[in-house]
C-alpha cells in the first residue's frame, strides 16, 4: 500500500510511552517519510470502538497495559507466543483488512539477553509475578535449561507462577518474596516488579554477581542494578528489552528486515537523559 501509513502505541496511562521515540527514530532511519507513529489513551472500555474506527491508512498499533489481553477477542488471529502467555503487545492490519496479534516483548527479552552473550543458563530466578513475569517465563523457556526459581508475595501468585511454568514448559519452583535476597545468587536473575520493590536486596548482591535482567527503565539506573554493576555483574535494563521489542514491531509493521537497531537505542537514550 502506498500513501500515508500509520501506526500507535495504545494504553493507559500513556504519556510517558518512549514507543514513539523508538518508531519515528526508526521510520526516519529506513526513509519512512510518509509514516507517522502516535500515542492514544485508551482503555480497556474505549478499545473495542478505537479499533473499529480505523481506516486502511493504519499499518499496526503497539500495546500496553492493560490492553494486552483485551485486545485479542477483537483480532483474526494470535501467534503461538502471544497465546502462550495470553498477551499480544503487537498488532499488524494486512492488506485484506485482517488484525494479526503477536508478542514481542518474549523474543525480545531473548534478543536482549543474546545481545550481552546470555545465550543458555543452568538455572535462573524471577522478582515478581504480574504479566511481564509469564513473559520472563516464556524467554526463560528458551534460555533456562534448567528450573526456576519465582519469587512472590501470595500462595495465589505461586499458583499462577507454577500453572504458567506448567504450560511453557519450564520447571518452576517458587518462593517466598521475603526470601527474595536468595535469588541474587541465582547465574540470571530477572527482576520484574514495579520501582522501589527491589531496592530492600542491594545489601545481598553477591561478590561476584552473574546477570540481572531489571525490566524498568525509568529511573535508570535501578538501586539493585546499580549494586549489581558496582562489583562487575553484567546488567540488561528495561531500555534493551523496549528497543528490541519495539525492534521487532517496527519490521513486523513497515516489513523493512533488519530495522535500525542502533539508531533505535540512541534515540530511547536521549530521550530519557532529557527528562
Amino acid at each position: 500500500m502506498s500513501g500515508i501509513r500509520r501506526a500507535a502505541v495504545l494504553g493507559s496511562p500513556i504519556a510517558h510511552s518512549l514507543s514513539p521515540v523508538l518508531h519515528r527514530a526508526a521510520y526516519a532511519e529506513l526513509g519512512l517519510d510518509d509514516w507517522s507513529y502516535d500515542r492514544f489513551e485508551v482503555d480497556e472500555a474505549a478499545l473495542p470502538g478505537f479499533i473499529e474506527g480505523l481506516d486502511a491508512s493504519w499499518a499496526g498499533l503497539s500495546l500496553t497495559m492493560p490492553l494486552k489481553r483485551a485486545i485479542i477477542p477483537l483480532l483474526d488471529e494470535v501467534s503461538a507466543t502471544a497465546a502462550s502467555v495470553e498477551a499480544v503487545n503487537t498488532v499488524v492490519f494486512t492488506e485484506d483488512g485482517r488484525r494479526i496479534g503477536d508478542n514481542t516483548d518474549i523474543p525480545g527479552m531473548v534478543a536482549a539477553l543474546r545481545e550481552r552473550g546470555v545465550d543458555k543458563v543452568e538455572s535462573a530466578a524471577v522478582l515478581g509475578a504480574g504479566a511481564t513475569a509469564s513473559s520472563a517465563l516464556a524467554a526463560l523457556a528458551v534460555v533456562c535449561a534448567g528450573p526456576v526459581t519465582a519469587y512472590v508475595r501470595s500462595p495465589e501468585r505461586a499458583a499462577e507462577m507454577r500453572g504458567w511454568g506448567e504450560r511453557l514448559g519450564v520447571d518452576v519452583m517458587t518462593a517466598d518474596w521475603a526470601d527474595g535476597a536468595a535469588a541474587l545468587s541465582a547465574p540470571l536473575v530477572i527482576a520484574t516488579t514495579p520501582a522501589g520493590a527491589t531496592d530492600a536486596f542491594t545489601g545481598s548482591v553477591p561478590e561476584a554477581p552473574g546477570i540481572l535482567f531489571d525490566v524498568l527503565y525509568e529511573p535508570w539506573p535501578t538501586r539493585l542494578a546499580a549494586a549489581w554493576s558496582a562489583p562487575g555483574g553484567a546488567v540488561v535494563g528495561g531500555l534493551d528489552l523496549l528497543v528490541h521489542q519495539a525492534l521487532l514491531q517496527v519490521e513486523q509493521m513497515t516489513g523493512r528486515i533488519p530495522a535500525p537497531l542502533a539508531a533505535m537505542r540512541q534515540a530511547g537514550e536521549a530521550a530519557l537523559a532529557a527528562r
